[in-house]
């Protein structure tokens, strides 16, 4: 059974641009539930830690500077099959591949700077919801 949460993470180049307030209602308006929301600085060590599985990939130094260079919203999504859902929403990595519609392709710079983060699995995505957020900071729509 598909699981009921995944997270994101609105990127600082989205925070930087305002995208904030567009990228939530997007994600809204496609019926998630916000179960948890906060503006964060990742620190170095924090984003390094978050993006381990990385770590031996040519993009991972550039990764940890983009992700460290400003403030990010970090939240936790729900919705039936929240992960399959989500990541059609947020569309291909590359923004120039992305959907029309989709989060990517609407407020992406780039392939690096590409807006959104969201988990990939429902494993991940329990993963990720514990590694930003306390149970005692999280409002369920779903009984977990």
């Amino acid at each position: 059974m598909a699981g009921t949460k995944t997270l994101t993470i609105i990127k600082p180049g989205a925070v930087r641009n305002e995208y904030v307030g567009p990228i939530l209602a997007k994600i809204n308006a496609n019926g998630f539930h916000i179960a948890a929301l906060k503006l964060i600085r990742l620190t170095k060590e924090q984003a390094e830690r978050f993006y381990s599985v990385h770590r031996e990939k040519h993009f991972f130094r550039s990764l940890i500077n983009f992700m460290t260079s400003g403030q990010v919203v970090v939240a936790i999504l729900e919705k039936e099959n929240a992960v399959a859902e989500y990541r059609k929403l947020m569309g291909a990595t590359d923004p120039l591949k992305a959907e029309k519609g989709t989060i990517r392709k609407l407020f992406a710079e780039n392939i690096e700077r590409n807006a959104v983060h969201g988990s990939d699995s429902d494993e991940n995505a329990e993963i990720e919801c514990n590694f930003f957020f306390a149970r005692s900071e999280r409002f369920s729509n779903f009984d977990t």
